[in-house]
């Protein structure tokens, strides 16, 4: 299902590099894209803990291990950023 809500973007200058050492902008969408997917994993393991149907709990399982491995990448994306000779 697709949200119509709209997030706001910091303003920001072309080359502000913000604390993190990122590009504002890729900072930005690396913090969005990590917050979706907390809300994804936490909803997935709430499903896990108290489905009862084992096939919903396996499939439930799966979705974690998804989001938490999309985490891991958000933030292989973002030291690569930082330090493209990785």
């Amino acid at each position: 299902m697709a949200s119509d809500v709209r997030f706001p973007t910091p303003p920001t200058r072309a080359g502000l590099v913000v604390a993190t050492g990122l590009p504002a902008e890729l900072g930005t969408l690396l913090h969005r894209l990590n917050n979706q997917l907390g809300i994804i994993l936490a909803n997935a393991e709430l499903l896990e803990t108290r489905a009862q149907a084992d096939d919903v709990r396996t499939r439930a399982g799966l979705i974690v291990a998804g989001a938490v491995e999309a985490m891991a990448t958000a933030k292989d994306i973002g030291a690569r950023a930082k330090n493209p000779s990785i």
